[in-house]
């Protein structure tokens, strides 16, 4: 089947421009496309591999070198000069969220290594996406593992696989390109930055563009290739613009001037590092290329940087990328020279159209809607929450087998060596020493005759590797009137967003229980995107009485859902209240029932919310009967904790 036409996807010139602009300059960084789902950004992205320029690579070379300047350390060299070469269509691999580190990086046959003595490699992803694209679907669910090995990639344009004493290493430069739906999750922030380029893309409302994106989908599922054949002429038009664009990047020039403003623009936007300046260099000479100037302009500068620097203003996960359009034309004036005018190369390819949408920061707090759920009794308006601050770290009992995380301790892929298991067991890196040890006692019965071992699949051995799990921490927070004190509201917002944080930075499942007057409910499903529930948490309004049981029992209802869905991610519940209940005839003894149900069976954390001098302790209460570890608000930070520790020690001391 042909693949879908770049040509022929609908709208998303931003998208389109920044895919162009890293095809034509590589060093660019590649794009990380942010969008709803179902917005052809997959689409876009595999058609892009075929208006790419064909490589040149050395004939059974299994790294794509190049047979002008050869990789001296190719694990299938040396290359000789004027080794036979074939020219051949740029590769787009794709990098699959469950992929298995040695499918990426490649593997070692331990089996050979033992028996005949050779390092016989394996060629992963990263191998076969050297000198093309690599693309990862989802990259924002990506393991961290994963994550750790594309950013040495991307850094030093090399892969190294270390295995049992032997190590490789191959050329792997690529253009990284990766999609995601925010409402999953962030993307670290280390690998956030090695994206040179984001787009933001929504489905459009325009009731005509969604017809034509219809139209043409059914047509190209009815007949993909003549669908494919219609749009042949313009994306080879497209492609040789393309080639064109690259021929010419060498001679574009970057005069002082555009340096400066580049400068001053990244000043203006108090971006982190100097990363920002030379990917906004690239790309304004990319586009320069590609309107085919041989000089870098103001419009360039403009361009490159709506492209380049969304994603590197975010001061904290829970930020939306974007950036002021009047900041950025002030800054861009702030680094004219004196003298000249403004610029007057007229409307081009990178300004946007009239009435078109900007990429400025979202709406303040005040325009955001409520989730009071619409329950009466005495609403108050929502308290933002104080700035976020470093949390403890809470952790689940026990070893779990979860996600990869920074949690809680659990049996993973990556870690520190505590044992040994058979090959079928839970396959993992293979350990050397102890499959020696399992083959030794065997070799006079099989005939061992040479210098290596003779090994059989049974011997294999793997290593048991101990490190930590992301887990589901489901926030269970009171929002009755007796917390509606504001200055109270706040210290338990900014102490739940610090959580959040955490939650965020240790790749954890998060979900919000809130209850309030008679009844409880799921604000937000256990998801992977925290800054929905920072979202939610910012909304929340106050009022009524005090349901303590039906949070607790909503809390012990969506636990359960979440045990079928995700039975390997255990979960940590935190409840945020005073401990009152003072909801329903026997208030109290419900929620001491409610607390039974769940202690034991969950690692629990009761934040007390309760101030003033007169405190009555139900919050100490509730953590008894649920068995959780109660922690007064003012002391989840992780300083806090530090400094207690310290007055403790000095005062045993003294």
């Amino acid at each position: 089947m042909k693949p879908y036409p770049f040509t022929a996807v609908v709208g998303m010139p931003d998208l389109r421009l920044a895919l162009v602009l890293s095809s034509i300059s590589p060093a660019v960084g590649g794009v990380l496309v942010r969008g709803e789902k179902g917005t052809a950004k997959s689409t876009m992205v595999r058609a892009l591999a075929g208006l790419l320029p064909g490589v040149d690579v050395v004939d059974a070379c299994r790294f794509s070198c190049d047979p002008v300047e050869p990789d001296p350390a190719c694990p299938d060299g040396p290359h000789a000069e004027g080794s036979p070469a074939h020219r051949r269509p740029a590769r787009l691999v794709e990098l699959p969220v469950g992929a298995a580190e040695d499918r990426v990086i490649g593997s070692l046959n331990l089996e050979r290594a033992l028996a005949d003595g050779v390092t016989d490699f394996q060629p992963g992803l990263l191998a076969a996406a050297h000198r093309g694209l690599l693309y990862v679907d989802e990259v924002n669910l990506l393991h961290d593992h994963l994550v750790d090995t594309l950013l040495d990639a991307a850094a030093m344009g090399r892969a190294t696989v270390e295995r049992e004493g032997v190590s490789v290493s191959h050329a792997a430069r690529f253009v990284l390109i990766g999609t995601m739906n925010p409402e999953e999750g962030e993307l670290r922030p280390q690998l956030l930055d090695r994206f040179g380029l984001t787009v933001e893309v929504a489905s459009s409302r325009d009731p005509e563009l969604r017809v034509e994106v219809v139209r043409r989908r059914l047509a190209y599922e009815a007949d993909p290739d003549g669908f494919a054949g219609q749009y042949a002429a313009a994306d080879a038009e497209l492609a040789a613009d393309i080639e064109a664009a690259q021929r010419l990047l060498p001679s574009v020039k970057l005069p002082d001037d555009a340096l400066r403003q580049i400068a001053e623009v990244c000043a203006s936007f108090e971006v982190d590092g100097m990363r920002a300046d030379i990917v906004t260099a690239r790309t304004a000479v990319a586009h320069a290329a590609w309107a085919g100037r041989t000089e870098v302009t103001t419009d360039d500068v403009r361009v490159a940087a709506r492209l380049a620097l969304p994603h590197r203003r975010r001061r904290n996960p829970f930020d939306a990328p974007g950036i002021s359009e009047e900041q950025l034309e002030q800054a861009l004036r702030d680094a004219e020279p004196e003298g000249p005018g403004p610029d007057d190369d007229g409307p081009g390819s990178g300004t946007p159209p009239e009435g078109g949408e900007t990429s400025g920061p979202p709406p303040s707090e005040g325009g955001q809607e409520p989730s009071g759920g619409g329950k009466s009794g005495g609403d108050q308006k929502p308290v933002g929450a104080g700035e976020a601050f470093r949390a403890r770290r809470f952790e689940v009992k026990g070893t779990g087998e979860g996600a990869a995380g920074r949690r809680s301790r659990a049996i993973t892929d990556n870690g520190r060596t505590i044992g040994v298991q058979p090959a079928g067991t839970k396959d993992g890196h293979p350990h050397l020493l102890a499959t020696v040890r399992a083959a030794a006692p065997h070799q006079r019965s099989r005939g061992r005759s040479g210098a290596g071992l003779v090994v059989r699949p049974q011997d294999l051995r793997f290593a048991r590797r101990e490190g930590r799990e992301g887990n589901l921490v489901l926030f269970c927070v009171d929002a009755s009137g007796s917390m509606g004190a504001r200055q109270r509201m706040r210290e338990v917002k900014t102490a739940v967003l610090s959580l959040l944080l955490d939650a965020y930075q240790r790749r954890d499942k998060v979900g919000l229980v809130t209850f309030r007057a008679s009844g409880a409910e799921l604000a937000l499903p256990p998801t992977i995107s925290v800054d929905a529930a920072a979202s939610r948490l910012d909304g929340l309004a106050t009022g009524g009485r005090t349901p303590l049981a039906e949070g607790l029992l909503e809390a012990a209802r969506v636990l359960r859902i979440e045990a079928v869905r995700d039975p390997l991610r255990r979960p940590l519940l935190v409840v945020v209240t005073d401990g009152r209940a003072t909801s329903g005839a026997d208030a109290v003894q419900r929620a001491r029932q409610a607390a039974g149900l769940l202690a034991g069976n969950v690692t629990s954390i009761v934040m007390d919310c309760e101030s003033g001098k007169m405190r009555l302790g139900l919050a100490a209460e509730l953590a008894e009967h649920l068995g959780a570890e109660h922690v007064p608000v003012a002391e989840v930070a992780a300083d806090t904790l530090a400094g207690a520790v310290r007055t403790r020690i000095s005062g045993k001391a003294a």
